[in-house]
């Protein structure tokens, strides 16, 4: 029997209507997987390729055939938008089955929330903060509303891939699973997955199931992609140089920026006027600045604002407002936002997307692609690279566009190898570790240690950590009264426990600053960290407010909206870049071929920096004199394999080198003063690596490497411990100094006199 028979016929009434002429081929390999098989699976393919209903097609069709006596399927999601997107979808796909459709997050009111808690059934969307809330304070009712849970779909599985979140989640469902004595089949969603058999292991953690990944034949996409490069301000690369070709705009313009414009933003202006666009950004700050100026440039031209703005620090009101926009076919307005649109959720039919500077890595420049090219049209984003012109007496690390040659090496190894950033699974997650301490102590109450470590050090996710840093662990939280051991020699959540674990904060485990809610009279606007005093002007939802009145004991910043530019503050998180993307970007400057998406500015400046390249000899030689006891060194590594190599030089080599006034440019290179010469630093460098060392003596004595929420309330003993055993790439940064040593001793490469390079 074809998939699509097999479908219950509510299912095939919908294909019908939505004048499908087929089934997609991940709709096909979805459903014979769920119908043909009892193992879990990971669905791979491209933005509105059909992922949602390929999982849900066939699991509905199983609801109908018997119904589940609990909530039947969980559907996980990273963001609140993005549940709200898929509610709207299922809701209207489940209606006519009568299998109830049912959210929780936040936003969601505790009317809807008790139907659910007096009725489990259907399908529950929720984030997995709001599971962990669901697992705190639900504890009893944990089998009532799961005692009968098939199916658990977990979508963008890629995003919950990076940090403690997706352990989380895992952690969350086997807890689930173990309470409700059931063990669901799950089902994993992406579009951007770098290492398919790495995520289907993790997706397996703790199931006793393996997971099919079935292989799609990706159909050929033809992208509109172009990347232009703007100096700040004065003079760009290509004024009055008629010779040089690029890659001619995609379109005309359909404004006109104001005189004395930003350049790349009087670009990015001229191009969305009477479009619906996306303007992503990589930082909080920068999603501020650049709506603020973009709405000043409409105000100076007395057009009204075709701009708006979306990021998470931006209250529900004012995301909702933005996305409702984008749907609506009638709207050609603009949005700037940071990844918070970058996933999954129905944002209707985009024209194009910009990207201002890149991205951190080859997922997110996928996915924000993806936003665009629906309903037929080709995916479509320009990019924007933007820099300060370099002074006359600038040195050589400061000359390179590097967010340019960034930009590049995303692309191409997308183009030429189809390449994405695998998952990072062997951290040593200990901030983790002790949330789900504090989690299982807060639902379960009283435990004896052996119970607790039976519960919390079981779960698959913690497969690297011993029960010796458990126990080290556990001591450290009694001593600090986290927790507490009753009279029978059981322990419970402690007097400081119990005001970190009762806050709504403790759901989340990824990093959040203190944060104050702003408000103009009774509208909540979003929140900030730092507020400044009153009197003072802050950036938020795209404009400018003069701060009234600060409560620092409830958390508030009241103000006055006011005309102006400031910068906006909210706590940035740098990314990640892949060491890959690092050697691809090495090997740009090595080419002589044009890209094909590269504009007239980017083809000439990328053309200065190859000639910069070759006058120095940046391709050949990673260390570079700058003149005099100045060098730079140019390792090509990815963030934390940088981050190794950096402390490796200061720790163990700088002494013999005689370096001092180490100052890193993560992950692009090192300036430093030295007194040895070339062959000696990489002499030295490689005779210190042959050295057997352990990860912790690249911690620094009085250091506590704080890198994880909950970080602090560890004992400082495992936070060096996660810092350098799970954080620090040492055997990347290994690999690259073997390297340097092996060419050091092939051919001399890296054998010059410090005064100059030889031929």
């Amino acid at each position: 029997m074809s998939v699509f028979n097999r479908y219950a016929t509510f299912i095939q009434d919908f294909i019908y209507r939505n004048n499908w002429e087929s089934l997609r081929a991940i709709q096909v390999a979805a459903g014979d997987a769920v119908f043909n098989t009892d193992d879990n699976i990971l669905l791979s393919a491209s933005t509105a390729s059909g992922k949602t209903e390929a999982a849900f097609f066939p699991v509905l069709t199983l609801f109908t055939e018997d119904m589940p006596h609990s909530v039947g399927a969980i559907y996980i999601g990273p963001l609140k938008s993005l549940i709200n997107d898929q509610f709207m979808r299922l809701t209207d796909l489940c209606n006519e089955a009568e299998v109830p459709v049912w959210h929780w997050h936040g936003d969601v009111s505790q009317s809807h929330k008790n139907k659910l808690l007096k009725n489990p059934s259907g399908i529950l969307q929720i984030t997995p903060e709001s599971l962990e809330a669901l697992l705190i304070h639900k504890h009893a009712a944990i089998s009532k509303l799961f005692g009968d849970l098939r199916f658990i779909v977990i979508d963008e599985v890629h995003s919950l891939m990076r940090g403690d979140r997706g352990g989380q989640t895992l952690c969350l469902i086997e807890r689930l699973s173990r309470l409700a004595g059931v063990n669901p089949r799950r089902i994993g969603l992406s579009a951007t997955i770098g290492d398919s058999e790495a995520t289907g292991k993790f997706l397996s953690s703790g199931t006793g199931r393996k997971t099919i990944i079935p292989e799609i034949e990706a159909k050929g996409t033809k992208w509109r992609l172009s990347m232009e490069h703007f100096y700040v301000s004065g003079a760009q690369t290509a004024d009055g140089k008629t010779e040089e070709k690029g890659l001619s705009v995609l379109d005309n313009p359909t404004d006109t920026a104001p005189e004395h414009a930003d350049p790349g933003m009087g670009y990015i202006f001229e191009h969305t006027r009477g479009k619906k666009c996306l303007i992503f950004v990589n930082s909080r700050e920068e999603c501020e600045a650049v709506t603020t100026t973009l709405r000043q440039y409409c105000e100076i031209n007395h057009e009204p604002d075709r701009f708006l703005i979306h990021h998470g620090n931006l209250s529900a009101s004012y995301r909702e407002t933005a996305e409702a926009v984008m749907k609506d076919e009638n709207q050609y307005q603009t949005t700037v936002t940071t990844a918070t649109l970058e996933l999954g959720i129905d944002i209707g039919r985009l024209e194009r997307a910009f990207q201002i500077d890149a991205p951190f890595t080859v997922s997110s420049f996928l996915q924000r692609m993806g936003r665009t090219g629906r309903r037929d049209l080709p995916p479509e984003m320009w990019f924007v690279m933007r820099e300060d012109e370099p002074e006359s007496r600038a040195m050589l690390p400061e000359t390179i566009p590097w967010k340019l040659i960034q930009g590049i090496a995303l692309v191409q190894l997308y183009i030429e190898e189809r390449w994405v950033e695998p998952p990072k699974l062997d951290r040593l997650p200990f901030s983790l570790l002790y949330h789900q301490t504090m989690s299982t102590l807060a639902s379960c109450g009283e435990m004896s240690p052996a119970a607790l470590a039976s519960r919390v050090l079981t779960l698959s996710y913690f497969y690297r950590i011993s029960q010796d840093d458990f126990k080290v662990m556990l001591r450290h939280m009694l001593a600090n009264d986290h927790i507490q051991k009753t009279e029978n020699g059981g322990l419970i959540v402690g007097l400081a426990g119990e005001r970190i674990a009762n806050s709504f904060k403790f759901y989340a485990v990824f990093q959040e600053n203190e944060e104050y809610t702003v408000r103009c009279d009774s509208h909540e606007l979003g929140t900030i960290v730092k507020p400044p005093p009153a009197g003072d002007k802050i950036a938020i939802a795209g404009h400018v407010w003069i701060v009234t009145e600060v409560d620092h004991k409830r958390h508030l910043v009241y103000c006055e909206q006011v005309r102006g530019k400031v910068p906006a503050y909210f706590g940035e998180c740098p990314g990640d870049i892949n060491t890959k993307i690092l050697q691809r970007m090495r090997e740009v400057f090595n080419e002589d071929k044009v890209y094909p998406y590269l504009m007239k500015n980017a083809v000439v400046r990328l053309g200065h920096a190859r000639h910069t390249a070759q006058n120095s000899h940046l391709y050949d030689e990673p260390l570079i004199c700058l003149g005099g006891d100045m060098w730079c060194l140019f390792p090509w590594l990815g963030s934390y394999a940088f981050l190794a190599l950096e402390r490796f030089i200061k720790i163990k080599c700088a002494p013999v080198l005689k370096i001092s006034g180490i100052n890193p440019s993560r992950p692009y290179f090192i300036q430093f003063t030295m007194k040895a010469g070339r062959e000696e630093f990489f002499s030295v460098i490689s005779e210190m690596e042959k050295i057997p060392f352990d990860p912790m003596e690249l911690v620094y004595p009085k250091e506590v490497p704080l890198f994880e929420k909950y970080d602090e309330f560890l004992p400082a003993e495992l936070v060096k411990k996660g810092f350098a055993y799970g954080i620090l790439d040492i055997e990347g940064m290994r690999e690259r100094v073997r390297e340097w040593a092996g060419k050091e001793m092939g051919n001399g490469c890296y054998c010059k006199d410090r005064d100059g390079f030889s031929d």
